[in-house]
């Protein structure tokens, strides 16, 4: 972390829980003079009618005054519907699955605020992202964070050198168990609040009751690879490669998966078991590349990936970068490798940058189906 030399500003994104509460802490501590600002991006109430967003923001205003910052709140609501939550429904609605907590980071978090932040006079951003920067020869790098199980390096990839160079992340190098501890050590306000989950602008709400007020409803069949159909759905857009949950479709066997999506016949595909053929592929193509530092130069190039947050990274190799396009290969049968989702490379514990999945496979099934199963996974024979 850069170190203060007494007069530097850092404004902290401070959004009422106890990340973002340790943040603002550790580095009046360390010297800087310290802002916090809260940002607002969504109006509307949670689904029990709590305006959760004021809730949070009384969090933030009684830990600045707990640790003597100023307090603000902007917002970006206007900005975070135009250029986060229309673009969501319009790959939804498009067949895809969007991820919107990167969208948020790139367009909102390190643009818009990173701005407001520069306004207020700031020499650096902070927040409290599971991540770490590592300053070499000049050049800002993205390393993942300490504790494995919540680096969130995936939702950062389009984070440029020249955004990073700009950025604090205060608490990249300690493990959620020490944040708490520590929390609990200085007294903070929020140092006993449960962590927030789910999508940035749902949360934890229903899902499907949520983007209902914004995606009419497109009912159609549930349908087996070879056309039977075996269940009814409200819309396609509702439904994700690799989902078991919510189809409310019985019957003897394995539990039922959507392996994929027909969207201009309102046709979700689903079949059978966890390990089916059609969930798994070798191969995909992604575009909207964005690279920390710089694109590889020369191909095939190894490293490792992940196609979705939490998981373990498998071994890749890029094959081929035409027109801001990515052909991917990976060693291992990747599962439920989903359009709209993004992938992102590494080196070790350097992220690389990434990409928005544009086509994956084709499947096992597609290429072969005469297949048998080697270790609970299905190959081709």
């Amino acid at each position: 972390m850069v170190q203060s030399n007494g007069e530097q500003t850092v404004v902290v994104g401070m959004s009422g829980g106890v990340d973002s509460s340790l943040c603002a802490f550790l580095l009046k501590e360390q010297g800087y003079r310290v802002i916090g600002l809260f940002m607002k991006n969504w109006e509307e109430d949670n689904d029990e009618g709590e305006c959760t967003s004021a809730a949070d923001f009384d969090d933030v205003r009684q830990v600045c005054a707990q640790i003597s910052i100023p307090c603000y709140s902007i917002n970006f609501v206007k900005e975070y519907r135009s250029q986060v939550f229309d673009h969501f429904l319009k790959e939804l609605q498009s067949g895809r699955t969007p991820n919107p907590d990167i969208l948020c980071n790139k367009e909102i978090k390190f643009h818009c605020f990173l701005k407001k932040a520069k306004e207020l006079g700031a020499d650096y951003l902070a927040t409290g992202h599971y991540a770490q920067i590592h300053h070499l020869e000049g050049q800002a790098h993205l390393m993942t964070a300490k504790d494995p199980l919540k680096d969130q390096t995936y939702f950062l990839y389009t984070l440029t050198d020249a955004i990073l160079k700009q950025v604090l992340f205060p608490i990249g190098h300690l493990e959620k168990a020490e944040v708490r501890q520590l929390a609990r050590r200085y007294q903070l306000a929020t140092s006993e609040k449960k962590d927030s989950t789910g999508i940035c602008f749902i949360g934890e709400r229903n899902f499907r009751q949520f983007l209902g007020r914004y995606i009419g409803a497109q009912p159609g069949h549930f349908e087996t690879l070879d056309g039977q159909v075996v269940g009814q759905h409200p819309g396609a857009a509702f439904f994700t490669l690799g989902q078991r949950k919510g189809m409310g479709i019985g019957g003897p066997g394995e539990p039922w998966f959507v392996v994929g999506k027909d969207i201009s016949r309102h046709v979700v595909y689903v079949a059978q078991g966890k390990n089916h053929p059609a969930l798994f592929c070798d191969e995909l193509t992604a575009s909207s590349l964005s690279w920390v530092t710089n694109a590889p130069s020369q191909f095939p190039f190894d490293c490792e990936s992940k196609v979705r947050y939490r998981q373990i990274s498998s071994s890749c190799q890029i094959i081929s970068l035409e027109n801001e396009t990515v052909k991917v290969r990976f060693k291992e049968p990747q599962r439920a490798v989903t359009p709209g989702q993004s992938i992102v490379f590494y080196k070790d514990k350097l992220c690389l940058g990434g990409g928005v999945i544009m086509e994956a496979g084709p499947s096992y099934y597609q290429q072969n189906k005469a297949l048998k199963s080697v270790d609970g996974i299905n190959h081709l024979s």
